[in-house]
């Protein structure tokens, strides 16, 4: 039994005194494969730092982070766009739309936002979404590209039914972290009407994790009691999520080890 946590921010820079245990941890919890999101142009070199240790277990993504994008954003673009062409790069990401905190820069993070989805339709690479209060707007941008063009994850998903069913219909699974752990998610009604062929797992690590480590640091090693919530919510085993959503990381990023 094996996982994939496919969005963690699993870099030295917040596990300044463990990272290696960190890590450690995480495979010993058979969690075998982690992705690493991009935010700017700094993030390469930790994401190049941790896979230069743990080369058969972390994969990378390359973006511009939403709430990076500033009125540099045309020189963030173009420090982090050679880098797609880095040999553990997987996919784009995280990129996306988020007018939850400041919409200052609503207007570059379209710009950003869609000059980054033609970077993944142009290379056909999988796309980490980030979307945060920003649905409609993420979505008419989109809906530019032809059905088939773009494919990937939900990232963080928060969105409605609507917003779930349009995504799994144009090829993009939903990313579910420690949220679905939480007393109140709306995520243990939804994610049953869409189906665990459609559900990868994530930490989005540092940050949310889940419950009983809710309000501490998150590390990619709490993925099975994730997994173990999705099992309770669906009635399958364990090892049931374990394989289907494993095998649903490997068919959106296929340059992943299987």
């Amino acid at each position: 039994m094996t996982f994939i946590d496919t969005h963690t921010h699993l870099y030295r820079e917040y596990y300044p005194e463990n990272f290696e245990e960190v890590v450690q941890r995480a495979i010993d919890a058979d969690v075998t494969q982690m992705i690493l999101g991009c935010v700017n142009s700094e993030t390469p070199a930790q994401i190049n730092d941790a896979v230069s240790i743990f080369p058969d277990n972390m994969f990378a993504l390359v973006g511009l982070h939403p709430e990076d994008t500033k009125e540099n954003f045309e020189e963030e673009l173009a420090l982090l766009e050679p880098h797609i062409d880095d040999a553990n790069v997987i996919g784009i990401g995280e990129i996306g739309l988020d007018y939850y905190w400041d919409r200052t820069y609503e207007k570059q993070q379209q710009e950003v936002f869609y000059r980054q989805l033609c970077w993944a339709r142009d290379r056909q690479m999988p796309l980490s979404l980030h979307i945060r209060n920003a649905y409609s707007d993420a979505i008419q941008i989109l809906q530019r590209f032809k059905p088939g063009e773009l494919s990937g994850v939900m990232h963080c998903f928060s969105g409605g039914i609507q917003e779930a069913e349009w995504a799994v219909n144009r090829g993009f699974a939903i990313g579910v972290g420690g949220v679905v752990t939480f007393k109140n998610s709306k995520l243990q009604e939804l994610l049953p009407k869409i189906g665990l062929e459609h559900i990868v797992l994530e930490t989005d690590a540092p940050y949310m994790a889940p419950v009983p480590h809710r309000g501490k640091t998150n590390e990619s090693s709490y993925i099975p009691i994730i997994a173990q919530k999705l099992a309770e919510i669906f009635q399958v085993s364990l090892s049931d999520v374990a394989d289907q959503t494993t095998a649903n990381a490997h068919r959106i990023f296929t340059k992943l080890p299987e």
